[in-house]
């Protein structure tokens, strides 16, 4: 039990990380182009869609978590959130990239070809935001372009408190990610695990890309040594910590360990049964759930032939990994919604293809 709690505190904080950072670097990119460059990209719906679309594609959660920080700061809108919802797979594309790719490319390419055509019906029907809360959510000022950078000697020789936190704070967290002490933890009690090991041993390891994550890390620590005290308090201190790191933590703590104990007082494997019609239902209950993890026994079903795709596609449709959990914390409405909307279709899609036979 202890175990566990850890592996979730942990998972917890590599989540709320990787948010955090890009939260940093989005304010920062905003504040020095004076807003424009996204800006640029706020006012074309068909620009949102196509490039939330794009980021639903990277494998694991980065791509959503960009995307929900551009949702919550207005500079996207609801129908590129849900695209980018739709094409994302969590950890999952790991897997299914590496054990089964040329179901792993079907899946993609009609997840996206969905995102795009979801996205723009709704952007049809949906002009305003479920969430209108962070609408001037960037904070930008006439005199701070000018006066966003500093000089890295001079704020390292008159460092305040906040920089020492922040650098402390982002030098831990590439630690965790180098060192491995951040990497996901994979429950893996209720499935075939020689596919699980082989699947994550190959070139579409997530190590690869948690160095990813390092490198982006190591640039936003050069952003907070760099940037003027001004520029550092109001903004990555005072806009993004102290609003959104708590919560956000909390909030994804939270969620991971009702799904823990869910997990651990349901037995999922007495559902896997030759009724097609409740897996189908499973896969679409499960794929509500904000995580990554979960949906990995229905691959591995899949694989076994134990199920049909249309009951992998319709849990890859209705799940979208860690990338919601921000979301959630953010707006429980644009999260309920955006849930709702591809459940709806998830629902379609499964049916539709059980009674059809595929």
């Amino acid at each position: 039990m202890t175990h566990e709690i850890f592996d979730i505190i942990r998972n917890s904080l590599l989540i709320t990380g990787l948010v955090m950072v890009m939260m940093l670097i989005i304010e920062y990119i905003n504040v020095i182009s004076g807003g424009q460059r996204l800006l640029n990209l706020q006012k074309s719906r068909f620009k949102q869609l196509v490039v939330a679309s794009l980021f639903g594609l990277i494998p694991g959660c980065i791509g959503g978590f960009v995307i929900v920080s551009l949702f919550t700061h207005g500079i996207v809108n609801f129908g590129a959130l849900t695209a980018v919802m739709i094409v994302s797979l969590g950890d999952e594309a790991f897997l299914l990239f590496a054990a089964i790719p040329e179901t792993a490319v079907i899946i993609t390419v009609l997840l996206f070809v969905a995102a795009v055509i979801v996205g723009f019906t709704i952007n049809l029907f949906v002009k305003k935001s479920p969430m209108p809360v962070y609408q001037n959510h960037f904070q930008i000022h006439t005199h701070e372009v000018e006066n966003v950078h500093g000089n890295i000697f001079n704020n390292l020789k008159n460092i305040t408190f906040q920089r020492v936190a922040l650098i402390a704070g982002v030098i831990l967290f590439i630690f965790g990610i180098v060192s491995g002490l951040l990497e996901h933890s994979h429950d893996t009690h209720f499935i075939n695990k020689n596919y699980y090991g082989n699947g994550f041993s190959s070139v579409f390891n997530e190590r690869w890309i948690n160095i990813l994550f390092a490198v982006v890390s190591l640039v936003t620590l050069y952003v907070i040594a760099k940037v003027s005290d001004h520029f550092l308090d109001e903004h990555l201190w005072g806009h993004i910590i102290k609003k959104h790191f708590l919560k956000i933590f909390l909030w994804t703590f939270g969620a991971l360990l009702v799904i823990y104990f869910l997990l651990h007082f349901i037995n999922l494997n007495e559902w896997t049964s030759n009724n097609r019609i409740s897996v189908l239902l499973l896969a679409l209950l499960v794929g509500l759930i904000p995580e990554s993890g979960p949906h990995i026994i229905f691959i591995v079903l899949f694989m076994n032939g134990a199920i049909p795709f249309s009951v992998l596609m319709a849990n890859s449709f209705v799940q979208d990994g860690h990338s919601a959990l921000p979301l959630l914390a953010e707006s429980k409405k644009s999260f309920i919604y955006m849930k709702l909307i591809k459940l709806i279709i998830g629902i379609i899609i499964g049916f539709t293809g059980v009674f059809a036979g595929f």
